[in-house]
């Protein structure tokens, strides 16, 4: 057998690949679903047959070699290909089956998807579905390398570096227009009501981690005198409001979440002045409504809209 055909399987390809995204076994190895020795063992086996290492190490943190960073290029290129090929076969199968690939912005609330999904799954129980949650940066990387079908997440989105690539290369169905709510344990403001930045920039927030939308949005309110000040951060959105409940620190979450969890949040929400709202939307590579599949799971979504709107479910009015 030749070493091409030992190393080059998809599978050892996915694994170089989402440790090159984690620079860590432990988190690479959870998100793959196996163990840590067992991603050790594949990553040993493809350094072993290439005959030089993939990765160095300096103190704790990995690093690419020269040798690394050839693989990456061609490993995406390689697997980018293996998809587009079993997507162009899955393009002539039945509108009611193959695998869909969903990947969802954490901090989003998804109860609403998951009831659908599980409708959509009674339904159509040939159709496989993989539902993923990802951070911002990782859920654009899995989207442009046709790692996920759909994903779920807001726009507009100006952390995009390439807007002209946002625009040509995809396409997106806005699902709710949301907007960003402050809870905030202040008693001089009515819930509701929006308020100018200046009233909160001398508070302590439990916030998003830096590189998330929200929270970029937020830093875009504070100047540099007066920067967001965060003690503690959380990617999940029921940590941030647990810890800020449990604090005197203030945090700010998405209207939607609000809306199906405010029966168990405290604080009093307000708005910012001057704050844009924005949609959570399902975002999806153009053409990729041409195969059955994709096309039948976008209108039978909107179906299950129209017989009760997305604000409607997130109150419970079901």
């Amino acid at each position: 057998m030749p070493k091409t055909d030992a190393i080059l399987s998809a599978k050892s390809l996915h694994y170089f690949l989402q440790l090159i995204d984690t620079m860590n076994y432990t988190q690479a190895a959870q998100i793959l679903g196996i163990t840590q020795p067992a991603l050790t063992q594949q990553i040993k086996k493809l350094e072993h047959t290439i005959g030089t290492p993939l990765f160095g190490q300096m103190g704790k943190k990995l690093y690419l070699t020269e040798a690394g960073k050839e693989m990456e290029s061609g490993a995406k290129i390689l697997l980018d290909t293996i998809n587009s090929v079993v997507d162009n076969i899955q393009e002539f199968t039945q509108a009611d089956k193959g695998n869909i690939s969903i990947g969802i912005l954490e901090n989003i609330g998804t109860e609403v998807m998951r009831k659908f999904l599980v409708k959509f799954n009674q339904k159509f129980p040939n159709i496989t579905l993989k539902v993923r949650y990802f951070n911002h940066e990782d859920l654009w990387h899995k989207l442009d390398n046709n790692l996920v079908d759909l994903a779920v997440m807001y726009l507009p989105d100006s952390t995009k570096n390439n807007h002209t690539d946002l625009q040509n290369q995809y396409d997106h169905l806005d699902i709710y227009r949301d907007k960003m709510l402050v809870l905030t344990h202040k008693d001089t403001v009515k819930a509701g009501q929006a308020y100018p930045v200046s009233r909160f920039t001398k508070r302590k927030w439990v916030a998003y981690p830096s590189d998330s939308y929200l929270s970029q949005l937020m830093k875009k309110y504070f100047t540099n005198k007066n920067k967001l000040i965060v003690p503690i951060s959380f990617s999940s959105t029921k940590q941030l409001i647990s810890t800020a409940q449990e604090t005197n620190y203030d945090t700010f979450i998405n209207k939607s979440y609000y809306e199906s969890h405010k029966k168990n949040i405290k604080l009093t929400p307000v708005y910012l002045k001057g704050d844009k709202d924005f949609s959570i939307s399902l975002v999806y590579r153009k053409g990729k409504k041409e195969i059955p599949r994709i096309k039948n799971i976008l209108n039978e979504w909107k179906k299950f809209l129209d017989n009760i709107d997305y604000s409607s479910r997130l109150e419970g009015k079901e």
